[in-house]
C-alpha cells in the first residue's frame, strides 16, 4: 500500500512526527512479529514517546488485543 504525501502531512500535522520517522518505524514493524505482545508494547511505548501522548496500561491492553485479534481497520487513511 502506497501512501501519498498528503497522508504523511496529515500525520505530521496531528502528531509532529515526520515522514522519515514514520518510515523508519514502519520498517521496524515489518521486521518483527506484530502478534508478539512484547513487540507491540515496545511499539506503543515508542509511539507514545514520539507523539508526547501518554498511553495508559488499559489503553495499551486494548490496542494489543485489537492487533492480535485482527480487529484493526484495514483502511487507516480514513482513520486520520
Amino acid at each position: 500500500m502506497a501512501f501519498s504525501d498528503s497522508f504523511f502531512n496529515r500525520i505530521e500535522k496531528k502528531t509532529n512526527v515526520g515522514k522519515e520517522t514514520i518510515m523508519d518505524l514502519a520498517k521496524k514493524l515489518q521486521q518483527n512479529d506484530l502478534k508478539n505482545e512484547g513487540t507491540l508494547r515496545e511499539v506503543i511505548q515508542t509511539l507514545s514517546q514520539m507523539t508526547g501522548r501518554n498511553v495508559s496500561k488499559e489503553q495499551e491492553d486494548k490496542i494489543i488485543n485489537a492487533v492480535v485479534n485482527d480487529k484493526v481497520p484495514k483502511d487507516i487513511d480514513k482513520m486520520i
